[in-house]
């Protein structure tokens, strides 16, 4: 549908205001009044001579308010942007609180990969397939309906809602929706072919009865459909309900954040709970944005994540954390060790193993001083044959492998052998309240009983206070990290906490575990 309904009556009614009342009537007044006067003498002309004037001033007045109440349009497609949808989806959900309509439905639509559609076939084409996309979708509205454009080749819809809009029903209407715009593009003779996901809202699995909260769970449903594969449809569901984070930055911010050196590694030790002695960092990614100053990086990683930027992201803390190290090394500080995450799209790339092989050449750093920290739910679900590839060649490589979060995931004794596991990493959860807590620690001691018959290191994370800490040492973990020991930080600071740490080792360590 158009993004005003009722597009075409408007437009016939401006045209006669223009003509009946607007200022190009000046030009024909002095006819106008002459002829006033030869038929009708001087009632007539004072007639016309009141009425006419007004009617400019009123011509003015509804031109201004009519320019006013026009919403700010998408520059490629036309279509109103999301003001209008929440607009359109507040007013619906008035309605059928007063009683007379519906909850509307809320769907939201994406071109797969519609970036890489100007990569691939120029901005011009890309551009046309928009236009024509959010054609095709307006066709396939009712007048009542709405259509907006969220991002490039990401729509949202607010349909009316009615009794028989129920699951079966909305997932045809989406499915219908999704045919029309995979429809083939016909660009300079070509035919170009695209996938869409869909994700939408019904009423009754609405987190919350407001225009945001039905946009963000449709939004929250289409990540799930992109996630799942190309052409995927998914109706929300409460397991998708989480706070906004992947939207809350568009992909060229996140892109020029990442390039312009905003999002960057800073750097937590890790030290030895036998002689304090500091054994290595881990590599962090921080945001200090510009204008917002420090974002959370629970807020910017899942939106690097949903734009596809997650191996970028990698590159530039592989190159910083092994930069550091040359760096240490050439101050003469002893650090042995440094340690980054590769995450599940990293692990799926088939050049992980020479890519990082490469960056150890190039930097002359030897592999046993990178720890690569990999997520424990990652190895228990690694039927990936290239994520499993990639981690048994890095450990042959020597590398040291990681587990990350031990204890919330489910990886086998067999999968810890399988990958060569150097040290495992107890989960956050497992440390909180360790000195104080029987549970804590039963269960951390059953853990370190396991890690030592296997011949596998332990590091205990987040831990914060001194009590955690001495019992960790006590119980035999290897190692500790968290705010106790110290908060991550810039690589321009851990110089200076490197020589006050070492500083302070007589008098605070070593912490000695039980003989």
């Amino acid at each position: 549908m158009d993004p005003f309904p009722d597009a075409v009556p408007r437009s016939l009614h401006q045209k006669l205001r223009t003509a009946f009342v607007g200022p190009q009537l000046v030009a024909f007044l002095p006819a106008l009044m002459l002829g006033a006067f030869w038929f009708g003498g001087e009632g007539l002309l004072l007639f016309v001579a009141l009425i006419f004037p007004a009617a400019l001033v009123l011509g003015g007045v509804t031109g201004t308010s009519d320019r006013r109440e026009r919403w700010p349009a998408d520059a490629v497609t036309g279509l109103p942007l999301r003001k209008s949808l929440l607009g359109h989806l507040e007013r619906g959900l008035n309605r059928a609180r007063r009683g007379i309509g519906h909850d509307p439905v809320c769907i939201v639509l994406a071109i797969d990969d519609a970036r890489q559609l100007r990569a691939r076939h120029g901005h011009v084409a890309a551009d046309h397939i928009m236009r024509v996309c959010a054609d095709r979708l307006k066709g396939m509205l009712r007048p009542e309906d709405l259509v907006v454009s969220l991002d490039y080749g990401k729509f949202a819809m607010a349909l009316r809602g009615g009794k028989r809009m129920d699951l079966e029903s909305v997932i045809a209407i989406t499915a219908r929706l999704q045919d029309a715009v995979t429809q083939p593009y016909s660009v300079d003779a070509a035919r170009i072919l695209v996938t869409a996901s869909v994700g939408f809202v019904l009423p009754s699995r609405a987190p919350s009865q407001t225009a945001e909260g039905y946009l963000l769970a449709a939004e929250n449903a289409l990540e799930a459909a992109e996630q799942s594969g190309p052409g995927s449809i998914r109706a929300f569901s409460a397991s998708m309900h989480r706070p906004r984070a992947s939207t809350a930055f568009a992909a060229d911010e996140l892109v020029n954040a990442l390039e312009n050196g905003e999002i960057t590694a800073w750097f937590q030790p890790q030290i030895s709970t036998d002689t304090g002695e500091l054994t290595g960092f881990e590599a962090l990614a921080r945001w200090i944005h510009p204008q917002k100053g420090q974002v959370a990086p629970a807020v910017f990683l899942p939106a690097i994540q949903a734009a596809g930027l997650l191996e970028r992201l990698g590159e530039i803390m592989l190159f910083q954390s092994l930069t550091a190290l040359r760096n240490w090394e050439r101050a003469g500080l002893k650090v042995p060790n440094v340690a980054i995450n590769l995450s599940a799209e990293e692990l799926r790339n088939p050049k992980l193993q020479d890519k990082i092989r490469w960056e150890l050449d190039r930097f002359e750093i030897a592999p046993g001083r990178l720890t690569l920290e990999i997520l424990e739910n990652v190895v228990a679900d690694s039927g990936d044959d290239t994520c499993t590839r990639n981690i048994a060649a890095l450990s042959r490589l020597g590398c040291r492998i990681d587990l990350d979060d031990f204890g919330t995931g489910h990886a086998s004794i067999t999968n810890i052998r399988r990958f060569d596991v150097h040290r495992i990493k107890i989960d956050r959860s497992f440390i909180t309240h360790v000195d104080t807590d029987r549970d804590q620690q039963d269960m951390v001691a059953a853990i370190l009983t396991m890690a030592e018959r296997l011949g596998v290191e332990t590091l205990g994370e987040g831990v914060e206070t001194p009590g955690e800490h001495a019992m960790l040492a006590q119980l035999g973990c290897d190692h500790v990290q968290g705010y106790s020991i110290g908060r991550p930080m810039p690589f321009s600071d851990t110089a200076s906490w490197i020589l006050d740490h070492a500083g302070k080792l007589p008098q605070a360590f070593p912490l000695k575990k039980p003989a």
